[in-house]
């Protein structure tokens, strides 16, 4: 395609979720790449105008930078949907489904995609019931936020009650997640296609908000290291996962693998970060698919509703 047949290009920043910094810094990155290519891309901040702008001022395509709730969860995909905008990553149904790591489980373990054991938590709980039947030390975490907001590794039992208040103040379903020790690995998917795996090595041993955003201690590998045999099983798998919940366009899915192997399947990111130093950017460029030229991609694969 050429520039000119995208149209005014929109690309979605900022939003209300708790991820709106860091949704402004892909957003800026997406938006810069695009103006690069000379496509008449323009930001556009739902928090601070109405989505009917984006039809009165004749907008073709948007190009979704927002992270979290009212970004990644449906809404906004609805919204487009509804205007007849054709609109960057998953649709309305899978976009709701991933972000929502309880449902993306019990669809994964439907198909057998394994994933660590887990309980749902409630102020009613038996909290020592949950410690026996995960063990310790396990992860607690609000069902429905990314960037690892609200996730704690809880070390002794009593510890959990408190924790469980902590995390209820993100979401009100609370997930109580088995801890797997292993190696910390990301799919990204591009179409169909797997990207080559990250390896993440975490200074602190726990891959939550500051050892992914503010830590310069946390290290970033790609490739892999991973025998090829091994990577590419871990591909299909992830690909899989992707797909199970109906993703499309592009998305990234988070793995833990055990000393044995064994990858567990932890949740799918549908508007994953596009720094120029995200994940997803990393995997490309050891594809060879340069920034400009993963921004253009991600943005010809736009869902159509």
């Amino acid at each position: 395609m050429s520039t000119s047949d995208f149209g005014k290009v929109a690309v979605l920043l900022g939003g209300r979720s708790a991820e709106r910094e860091i949704s402004l810094q892909s957003g800026n990155a997406v938006l810069h790449a695009l103006q690069r290519r000379g496509i008449d891309a323009h930001p556009f901040d739902p928090a601070k105008r109405p989505m009917e702008d984006l039809l009165r001022q004749g907008f073709n395509v948007a190009h979704i930078a927002l992270h979290g709730r009212y970004g990644e969860d449906g809404t906004v995909q609805g919204a487009l949907e509804l205007m007849g905008l054709p609109y960057t990553g998953s649709g309305v149904l899978a976009s709701a489904l991933a972000i929502d790591k309880w449902r993306t489980k019990l669809l994964w373990q439907a198909v057998g995609i394994n994933t660590p054991r887990y309980a749902m938590l409630s102020a009613e709980s038996d909290f020592d019931m949950v410690v026996k039947n995960l063990g310790l030390p396990l992860i607690v975490k609000p069902s429905r936020e990314g960037s690892t907001i609200g996730l704690y590794k809880v070390m002794s039992a009593v510890d959990l009650p408190n924790v469980y208040q902590a995390v209820a103040k993100h979401d009100s379903m609370v997930l109580a997640e088995q801890f797997i020790e292993g190696m910390e690995l990301t799919v990204a998917i591009l179409g169909d296609i797997p990207l080559p795996l990250v390896r993440i090595e975490v200074a602190g041993g726990l891959y939550d908000y500051k050892a992914k955003y503010l830590s310069p201690d946390t290290g970033y590998f790609c490739p892999s290291g991973l025998s090829a045999e091994l990577e590419h099983t871990i591909q299909m798998q992830a690909l899989q996962a992707h797909k199970v919940l109906g993703c499309e366009g592009w998305g990234r899915v988070d793995v833990i693998l055990d000393k044995s192997d064994k990858p567990y399947f932890l949740e799918t990111n549908t508007s994953p970060g596009m720094t120029d130093h995200s994940l997803v950017p990393m995997a490309a460029r050891t594809a060879g698919i340069s920034f400009e030229d993963l921004v253009i991609r991600i943005l010809e694969l736009a869902h159509v509703g």
